[in-house]
């Protein structure tokens, strides 16, 4: 659909924006990173023509675009890592890295090649430079050099020294201006995002932890030495991660380094967090306790890296290594923090609860949970709820079953966990709330049962269970809004053959027609794009010819707009199959002129079906008068013979 096709180009738009704010790639990376981010940006103006072309965009095209879209998320993810990521890590793990960097590029260039340029309504000029684009994705392909190996080979060295006083400074001071790790800002922040990227891959961060910490260590005391000037202060201004909470310890000899204390009781931190503390937080803070900036999140995560420096000083003072507050289990690598597992698994238990009013805030709160963002959804389903929000589906309180439809709505936008509803059993529950449901729960059972058929088996399942009458019903009855959520619902389910004879029985077609023929016109096309799918089922053929369809879609062909066309002409083509009469009509309507301007002037796909049509009338006519000959010839034969008889008795006698 048209509005698709404008949500995908804004998408591109958007991560190709996203993609060019990114900047000071670490110097491990710098050049090939540079080079792939520059690419990406020449892409920006062919989106911007697709986005606002008035022209189709073929099917195939946008099959290439949607995968161009995943490529291009994970390439901002790459590129992010690139230039925020941990400077140290970076060097260490450069054969991950760069494989991953391999992989992307080998996904852009596959996404780039599987676009029809001839087939976009784009300028030459714009096809010249994607080109360009593409021809430097293909000749870079399998040409991707591992950055400095002679920094992996230092730091490696540099691990391997047991005696740190045996470390030459000659040989540690151009190491550190290489990896740009100069000042106690740096280190810190490399600190935190060493972290950061250690928990990015999803594996045991203590596996990696020690290698790296112990070489952050080792820079972290030279450049102490190298500068003694850094003082107390510089060193706590410049600071941006604190800790969770802290302990006293009995061995006050020694003095505690100011980055291991926790900046809101001064105490040696025992679980270090980034950016800010839950305690800190709940007491009503809003800004950074040691740099006093404003947090643009709540979000709290563990410092490995922190953590494991405390831990090696406390050993070499003779420091009792402080304990770790309890946490909950951490599932799947969830990117939830203690805090928010907390007042998650909370929300939960207030679902289960005999009260209705808890029942009520529970579910409102996770609907809009659920629809903040992709962490939430993954939190969310990790800690349980699918089951418990399916289970509100049949609770007589209608505002509790809207809360919970719109929140299994909202979960259901994570690919992961559309399958985990459906096995769930969740369909039964959401038919049920679009039949019995509020106008609101209707709508956005719609819009659930059009996110969860995007699964091919899904399709199946959910037509199974009986939703597309309720779904044609809501798309007679419906809002705008609820009518365009059952109208893409619809579309989607009767991708499946197996449902498009349930939505022809239910009645589709003539509300189709009526959506057609409305006055605002608002629904046209939603409404031609589910017939032009209807209309290759023989059932749908039948239906869409006695609904009178044929004086409506031709007016579409001579005043719509260019998808509509498309759409207009396919139906056409299907109906005159093995039909000839609705070929009368069709010239008896005036078709001729709009369908030769069609094949004249319109999109590839319009093109095509206009010319089958021409085809069809030209044979038909061609047959008629070749049947008028036939007919014709008979009389003249026997005229003929007529004109050669012998004169009549009568005349004889006569003369």
């Amino acid at each position: 659909m048209e509005e698709e096709r404008g949500v995908l180009a804004e998408k591109l738009i958007e991560t190709v924006n996203e993609i060019s704010s990114i900047s000071d790639f670490r110097i491990s990376v710098k050049k090939e990173y540079c080079n792939l981010a520059r690419r990406l940006k020449l892409l920006f103006p062919m989106f911007e023509e697709i986005r606002d072309t008035k022209e189709s965009v073929p099917d195939d095209s946008i099959k290439a675009l949607v995968s161009l879209k995943e490529a291009l998320e994970s390439t901002k993810e790459l590129l992010k890592f690139g230039s925020q990521g941990s400077k140290i890590y970076l060097v260490l793990e450069r054969e991950q890295i760069m494989k991953k960097f391999h992989e992307v590029t080998t996904q852009l260039e596959q996404a780039l090649g599987g676009i029809h340029y001839e087939e976009l309504d784009i300028s030459d000029e714009v096809k010249e430079q994607v080109e360009l684009v593409l021809s430097q994705f293909q000749r870079a392909k399998g040409r991707v050099d591992t950055p400095d190996a002679e920094l992996h080979e230092d730091l490696l060295s540099l691990y391997s020294k047991s005696n740190d006083a045996a470390i030459d400074p000659a040989f540690l001071r151009p190491l550190v201006e290489k990896l740009q790790l100069t000042g106690i800002y740096d280190l810190t922040q490399e600190s935190c995002a060493l972290h950061e990227m250690v928990t990015a891959t999803g594996e045991d961060p203590e596996e990696r932890i020690e290698k790296m910490s112990v070489i952050l260590r080792k820079i972290k005391d030279f450049v102490l030495t190298e500068t003694p000037e850094i003082d107390s202060s510089s060193r706590e201004n410049s600071s941006t991660c604190s800790g969770q909470a802290s302990t006293e310890t009995t061995h006050k000899a020694p003095v505690i380094p100011d980055d291991f204390r926790c900046p809101i009781s001064l105490e040696l931190m025992k679980d270090p967090v980034i950016v800010s503390s839950g305690q800190w937080l709940e007491a009503g803070h809003s800004t950074c306790p040691k740099t006093q900036v404003v947090l643009t999140s709540n979000v709290i995560t563990p410092n490995y890296v922190l953590r494991s420096l405390i831990a090696q000083w406390c050993e070499v003072n003779g420091v009792e290594s402080p304990k770790r507050p309890g946490i909950l289990p951490n599932k799947s690598a969830s990117v939830c923090t203690p805090a928010e597992r907390s007042k998650i698994e909370n929300l939960l238990r207030k679902l289960t609860s005999g009260s209705p009013e808890d029942r009520l805030s529970a579910t409102g709160e996770i609907r809009l949970l659920a629809k903040r963002n992709a962490d939430n959804r993954i939190a969310i389903a990790e800690a349980g709820a699918i089951p418990l929000l399916i289970d509100l589906l049949s609770t007589p309180d209608s505002r509790i079953q809207e809360h919970a439809v719109t929140a299994l709505l909202n979960l259901s936008i994570c690919e992961d966990n559309k399958r985990s509803i459906v096995t769930s059993g969740a369909v039964p529950g959401i038919v049920h709330v679009l039949k019995k449901g509020s106008m609101e729960a209707r709508e956005n059972a719609a819009a659930a049962l059009f996110s969860l058929s995007v699964i091919d088996e899904n399709k199946v399942i959910i037509g199974t269970y009986g939703a597309i009458p309720p779904l044609v019903t809501l798309l007679s009855e419906g809002t705008q809004r609820g009518k365009k959520d059952a109208a893409t619902a619809l579309f989607n389910l009767c991708i499946y053959q197996g449902n498009k004879g349930k939505a022809i029985r239910a009645g589709v077609v003539l509300t189709l027609m009526e959506l057609l023929t409305e006055p605002q016109g608002g629904m046209i096309d939603e409404a031609l794009a589910i017939l032009a799918i209807l209309s290759g089922h023989p059932e749908g053929k039948t239906n869409i010819g006695a609904a009178g369809a044929v004086p409506v879609l031709v007016n579409v062909i001579t005043n719509g707009s260019p998808r509509n066309k498309e759409n207009a002409a396919a139906v056409l083509v299907h109906l005159c199959s093995g039909d000839q009469h609705h070929l009368v009509e069709f010239q008896e309507l005036g078709l001729m002129e709009p369908l030769l301007d069609l094949v004249q002037n319109g999109t590839e796909r319009s093109r095509r079906k206009a010319t089958q049509l021409l085809e069809r009338i030209n044979r038909y006519a061609e047959q008629q008068k070749q049947a008028q000959t036939e007919s014709e010839a008979p009389i003249q034969q026997t005229h003929n013979q007529l004109s050669q008889s012998p004169p009549s008795s009568t005349n004889v006698l006569d003369s």
